[in-house]
């Protein structure tokens, strides 16, 4: 029995004596973990620490940046507006010496103006335009000036002048691309009479000034005007006759108006085609009379 005793005894001991140093195990562990645990949260303190003093020493001097080029900008502030306070006052002064110099120049710029926008329509609207085209852009150009024209301007300008003057006492062939009636273009060989008409082998043609093209006027004239015009397309020598609107085809719109006498007819309608079926009946019967009449006349005189 003492001996059963023992043995339970021991192994109650034996069993503390474990769990005892199974704890004092555990505890050795946990004391290395806070140990460690304390070295890692030191480290990640010093390394905190650290990038908290290189940010501010970062903004430390980037304020200091941020200071100098504020300084910096007050100072150019201040000399920019000196800079232009002086501006201002140098502004003031060539004006007046621009005004001063232009003098005469100011009263050419206003007769080059004005003798531009005169010319401009003229130019514009020529048939002279239809062989030498695009030369009412430097008119428009000069007459729209806002400053004193350049010499280049003033030779535009003479040109101009000098061109329609000298081909207004011109007769010029040429070939030019004519826009009919149907939309279609066709190169022909035209004819310019000074500034008076274009005639082609199919008779007169206009120039329209607004799209800058030449074509064939709506209607032509009557046949012994448009046969003087399509004759003298096809003369290589001698003289012939034409006839001209000098008034710059303002007459031959006209006369392409007048209305023929089949117009007039078919104006009429029914009333008109009736008056005209009763004077061919009239007529007719007026012929059948006269032969009665004249062959009756005549067998009397027999008799006679």
């Amino acid at each position: 029995m003492k001996k059963v005793i023992n043995f339970v005894l021991l192994a109650a001991s034996l069993t503390t004596g474990f769990v005892a140093t199974t704890q004092a195990n555990q505890l050795d562990d946990l004391l290395k973990q806070v140990k460690a645990d304390r070295v890692s949260e030191a480290k990640l303190d010093k390394k905190r620490e650290a990038e908290f003093l290189s940010d501010r020493a970062d903004k430390s001097a980037l304020l200091t940046k941020a200071k100098n080029e504020l300084a910096a900008q007050n100072t150019r502030n201040k000399r920019l507006t000196k800079e232009y306070a002086a501006n201002e006052i140098t502004l003031a002064q060539k004006e007046v010496e621009l005004n001063n110099a232009t003098g005469t120049l100011g009263e050419m710029f206003g007769v080059s103006r004005a003798a531009a926008a005169n010319s401009f329509g003229q130019i514009s609207t020529s048939i002279v335009s239809a062989e030498f085209p695009n030369r009412g852009e430097a008119l428009n150009r000069i007459a729209n000036a806002k400053e004193i024209p350049s010499i280049a301007d003033l030779e535009d300008l003479w040109f101009a002048l000098q061109t329609e003057m000298t081909e207004s006492g011109k007769i010029s062939q040429f070939s030019v691309d004519v826009t009919n009636l149907d939309g279609t273009k066709s190169t022909e060989t035209v004819i310019r009479i000074g500034t008076f008409n274009l005639v082609s082998a199919n008779g007169y043609l206009t120039y329209n000034d607004e799209v800058g093209q030449v074509q064939p006027l709506p209607k032509q004239p009557a046949g012994y005007i448009s046969e003087t015009a399509v004759a003298f397309s096809g003369q290589t020598s001698g003289f012939i006759p034409v006839y001209i609107d000098p008034s710059r085809g303002a007459i031959l719109s006209l006369e392409t108006r007048k209305k023929t006498l089949e117009q007039f007819f078919h104006e009429g309608k029914e009333v008109g085609y009736a008056i005209t079926v009763l004077l061919i009946i009239g007529l007719l019967i007026s012929l059948e009379r006269m032969i009665v009449l004249g062959g009756m006349s005549s067998k009397i005189k027999a008799q006679e």
